[in-house]
């Protein structure tokens, strides 16, 4: 067994003895100690340890080594010697980069869908050209490969023939439950709607046939109302004691499709800022009103850390965001549910 330590910067040269006290059945285990500003907390891992911040320890009980990891991946980050990289795009950003299918280009990006249960997208909607211009062409992120922001273009790891011959949807219908039974089928995709996580039976995507694409006994179905990024932008905004703004696009990692923040524009009432809020601090959204409730104050979104398109979104900054808010990052989270 392995753990992650997450403690504070001020705590991190007695961090050994700490380990020593409360896991003394960690001997001959790795343990990962990262100094950072998370909240301090003890994360079991199975399996080899992960790291999730920059100036890393690694400690065996009896001694300590330094160790600066040149090189270290979790679902959605890139860690290295200098900074956290998160893979995170915009989808106005990823709206027309170009589709590459194994044999050729099929079209550009148009726009999502998503689920507004776990807030994850679902479909990347093409736009074709004159190909297939009669149909909705869907791609689940099952389907979607590397995002590559230098040449703006995502890899489609299926031919054009499976396209062509995928379960068509007319351009004018909305995803049904039936719909996506016979996409899903077809493909031999697990059902993500089939299981306790945002993937099913995974809180990642799981692209191994050997997973299998129908549900285990046990299982429950939760019914996913999809939605539009294009059609939710502009909805407003309101605090728990008025409003603060409108949605005016959505921040996707492009490795587990989670839609991780919406940033919201306050220009109404505080002159040129945007602000990220997660969906983990919404409370409801009323999509007859077009809005979004969210479990904040205006004074705390208002004191909240400034969002401008020149912003780098590093882990650093995640952090100093869910600080702010009092509340838990995501990547922990995402972590425990990983044991």
């Amino acid at each position: 067994m392995a753990w992650l330590i997450l403690i504070s910067a001020a705590e991190e040269f007695s961090a050994i003895s700490k380990i020593q006290a409360i896991l003394p059945s960690a001997e001959g285990s790795i343990v990962t100690v990262c100094a950072s500003h998370h909240q301090a907390g003890f994360y079991p891992m199975a399996g080899q340890f992960l790291c999730a911040q920059v100036g890393v320890r690694q400690a065996g009980i009896g001694g300590t080594k330094e160790n600066q990891s040149p090189s270290c991946r979790t679902a959605g980050t890139e860690i290295n010697q200098n900074k956290t990289k998160i893979m995170l795009s915009t989808a106005k950003t990823l709206k027309g980069y170009q589709l590459n299918s194994r044999d050729g280009e099929i079209g550009k990006v148009r726009e999502f869908y998503f689920d507004d249960h776990y807030w994850t997208i679902r479909y990347l909607v093409a736009d074709t050209g004159s190909w297939l211009n009669s149909r909705q062409v869907l791609l689940s992120p099952y389907a979607l490969g590397d995002v590559n922001q230098a040449a703006r273009h995502i890899a489609i790891d299926l031919t054009k023939k499976q396209i062509e011959n995928s379960p068509p949807l007319e351009s004018d219908q909305p995803v049904s439950r039936q719909f996506e039974d016979e996409y899903y089928g077809y493909y031999g995709w697990p059902a993500y709607w089939g299981g306790p996580y945002n993937w099913g039976s995974s809180p990642y995507i799981v692209r191994e046939s050997s997973h299998g694409a129908k549900r285990t006994h046990g299982e429950k179905a939760w019914d996913p109302h999809l939605r539009s990024t294009h059609d939710v932008i502009g909805h407003h905004v309101q605090a728990s004691d008025g409003e603060i703004g409108h949605v005016e696009d959505f921040i996707i990692d492009d490795v587990t499709w989670s839609i991780r923040y919406l940033i919201v524009s306050t220009k109404n009432w505080w002159p040129g800022k945007k602000v990220l809020i997660a969906p983990q601090w919404i409370e409801r959204v009323s999509w007859t009103e077009s809005k979004v409730f969210v479990k904040l104050s205006r004074e705390a979104v208002r004191q909240s850390p400034e969002y401008t398109a020149e912003s780098l979104l590093t882990r650093e900054y995640e952090t100093g965001l869910y600080l702010h808010y009092h509340r838990q990052g995501y990547w922990l989270d995402e972590l425990v549910a990983q044991e």
